[in-house]
């Protein structure tokens, strides 16, 4: 869990998160304690450069799983992918790719779950710190046969432009196992 810790900190420090973090966060003492969750650690060389991860809907924050209600879908239906944080310089090499394979293939021996889920930072496409070159993730998750819903959640967090929280915007992503 540490490795994943070390990973994901300057993955969400960049674009499009830019969260600032403190503390530790507490998603890898749920990840630590569910019967349910998995873990994946992408090595390059015998160093950690990615991470990945999913778990049960009904054991994530209420925050995520809220939305899913709302909506009429039963959280029992649903494997969560986390996070999914790989360093700059080994992406585009199918890493990614295989993230989604092994989660989906983890959510699968989860009784009862039909469907993957996963969400997205909200940005505007004239955000100041928006790198000129960026591209979104659409195109990838798509193709992975992941489409966007109308279920958003909010989170706050510390952002690397500013002393205080912001409440921020993620969009869910769904696909459908069977």
């Amino acid at each position: 869990l540490p490795i994943l810790e070390n990973i994901r900190r300057p993955v969400f420090r960049a674009w499009p998160y830019l969260y600032d973090a403190g503390a530790p966060s507490s998603t890898p003492s749920r990840l630590a304690t569910s019967p349910t969750a998995a873990l994946i650690i992408a090595i390059l060389d015998d160093e950690p450069v990615g991470a990945s991860t999913c778990i049960h809907l009904p054991e994530e924050d209420d925050r995520i799983v809220a939305p899913f209600r709302a909506a009429g879908i039963d959280p029992a239906c649903v494997c969560y992918l986390g996070e999914s944080v790989l360093l700059e310089p080994c992406r585009g090499q199918g890493v990614g790719v295989r993230f989604f394979e092994l989660r989906e293939a983890h959510a699968r021996t989860l009784q009862g779950v039909d469907t993957t889920a996963f969400c997205t930072i909200q940005r505007p496409t004239d955000h100041p710190l928006r790198p000129a070159d960026w591209q979104p993730l659409d195109g990838f998750w798509r193709r992975r046969g992941y489409a966007p819903t109308d279920m958003t959640c909010h989170m706050s967090w510390k952002q690397v432009d500013g002393p205080a929280k912001v409440e921020q915007t993620l969009r869910f992503w769904t696909k459908r196992l069977t």
